[in-house]
């Protein structure tokens, strides 16, 4: 921190300046016996903090302040003075002084002041250090590349642990076909005819063979998504995977089943439905959010 004094008195400016100087909370670029003078040595300097006394003969304290301000001085003030007057110390805050020193001139106070001035200039250089980083942030905005359909799919498969297995792909294109289509949920196509758009759409020779398939693809696929997350259940069911995906994609009772029977260690599991519709209903409403 760089500090100026300001005071007629001599004895207070050398106590003030061995305080910050043995205290090692700055330096001292200048200091003046009156205002008048102060004023070309403070623009000059331009040090963060000015220490000034309220009463100084030609020029007082408040004046030199207004006149610093009226020519573009933007560091701090600390006031320093006998006055008690709560209109004048009112006065003096209105102006813009940041704290005051009291005359007799006291070490503890000036280092605890001058350390609250610093916590001051640290938080308000941060905040100006995180403001240009969001700055630079926006300025990036336009530049950015929004994700594609089968990026926020294949990113929310990944979660789910099915990412890459056989029906992946045939979840992807769906929900490629559903965005396409702009299908609100009360009007969410039958699942067949997603199936045959799906098979149309990969020139299939046998449309209806392909949909069995596809059909076939996707219970595998989900079965083993409802796998993973129990797996995930049995372990710790707080995590933001479990909770997010479980009961929102599947029969959370289903879920349930098999979390206990993955933690009994069963040989031989029951049997788990497999809610295809819903699954797909909330993949495509999740995906169509993210990518809008």
């Amino acid at each position: 921190m760089r500090y100026y004094i300001v005071d007629d008195d001599r004895a207070s400016r050398l106590m003030l300046k061995k305080i910050i100087v043995d205290g090692e909370l700055g330096i001292v670029v200048g200091e003046a016996e009156n205002g008048e003078e102060s004023i070309s040595g403070i623009l000059t300097t331009e040090p963060d903090v000015v220490l000034i006394d309220f009463l100084m003969p030609e020029l007082d304290g408040l004046e030199t302040i207004e006149q610093l301000k009226s020519k573009g001085f933007e560091g701090q003030f600390i006031m320093i003075s006998q006055v008690v007057n709560k209109e004048m110390v009112g006065e003096a805050y209105i102006k813009g002084i940041e704290f005051f020193i009291h005359k007799p001139i006291n070490r503890v106070e000036v280092q605890s002041i001058l350390t609250k001035t610093a916590e001051q200039f640290q938080l308000k250089d941060s905040l100006l250090a995180i403001k240009d980083s969001l700055a630079n942030i926006v300025s990036l905005k336009p530049v950015l590349k929004k994700q594609s359909i089968r990026e926020v799919v294949t990113s929310k498969l990944s979660d789910m642990g099915i990412l890459g297995e056989v029906g992946s792909n045939d979840l992807i294109s769906i929900v490629e076909i559903l965005i396409q289509q702009s299908n609100p949920l009360n009007t969410f196509p039958p699942l067949k005819g997603l199936y045959e758009s799906l098979a149309v759409k990969q020139d299939a020779r046998d449309v209806k063979k392909e949909m069995k398939a596809i059909e076939q693809r996707l219970r595998r696929t989900i079965l083993l998504a409802m796998q993973h997350m129990a797996t995930i259940g049995a372990i710790d069911y707080t995590t933001t995977e479990f909770e997010h995906y479980a009961p929102r994609y599947f029969d959370f009772q289903e879920i349930r089943k098999l979390t206990i029977e993955i933690g009994e260690n069963r040989t031989n599991p029951s049997k788990i439905k497999v809610n295809i519709k819903k699954f797909l209903q909330v993949l495509y409403l999740e995906v169509l959010e993210s990518y809008k």
